[in-house]
């Protein structure tokens, strides 16, 4: 699949996710699905992504997750933050009420937060193939950046049923993900 082919699958797969009539029950569901398979990790720090485009908020069910830590473990979210320089993401600590600003893209960011490296990722997908495979905007951020930390962070992909793509093939600087939640469960999970 050449550049203009996936230029035209993206804009296809954004139209459809915001047309969905039922994207609200769909978040409900994968609000719950997430919140129930985080129960079982063991990372205390989770970078996420600010919702753009009619993507699933994972935010609620990582607040919770971080108001449900147990006794003397602190839990950390994170949002990107854009190094255009590096065409990479930073993360840096997010919570309910923390200040914001716009980065490079009018994405909001945390503002004058403490930057950390997070041992989980969660990876919005426009759209996302067998074994582990995704589609994202095409900007290769997500992807150059978990190619760059190490320790590698578990790479979960977040997106709604959909988006499945069963011929999507890789391209050449693509990450695999270790897992792939959609409002109809764990689509797969290298883990588990």
């Amino acid at each position: 699949m050449d550049a203009n082919d996936r230029a035209a699958l993206r804009h296809k797969l954004i139209e459809q996710r915001l047309a969905m009539p039922d994207r609200l029950a769909r978040a409900a569901e994968l609000q719950e699905v997430l919140r129930v398979w985080l129960l079982r990790r063991r990372e205390s720090t989770i970078g996420a992504y600010w919702p753009i485009k009619g993507e699933f908020d994972p935010l609620p069910a990582l607040y919770r997750w971080g108001e449900d830590a147990p006794e003397r473990q602190q839990r950390r979210i994170g949002l990107p933050v854009v190094d255009k320089e590096h065409r990479t993401l930073r993360f840096h600590v997010w919570f309910p009420g923390c200040p914001m600003e716009e980065d490079a893209f009018h994405i909001p960011k945390p503002k004058g937060t403490e930057e950390f490296q997070p041992q989980l990722m969660l990876v919005p997908c426009l759209g996302f193939g067998p074994c582990g495979l995704r589609l994202g905007y095409g900007g290769g951020f997500m992807d150059k950046t978990l190619a760059e930390m190490q320790p590698r962070p578990a790479a979960v992909g977040i997106g709604y049923a959909q988006g499945f793509l069963p011929l999507l093939k890789p391209s050449a600087l693509d990450v695999p993900l270790d897992a792939m939640l959609t409002e109809e469960g764990v689509v797969w999970d290298r883990e588990g």
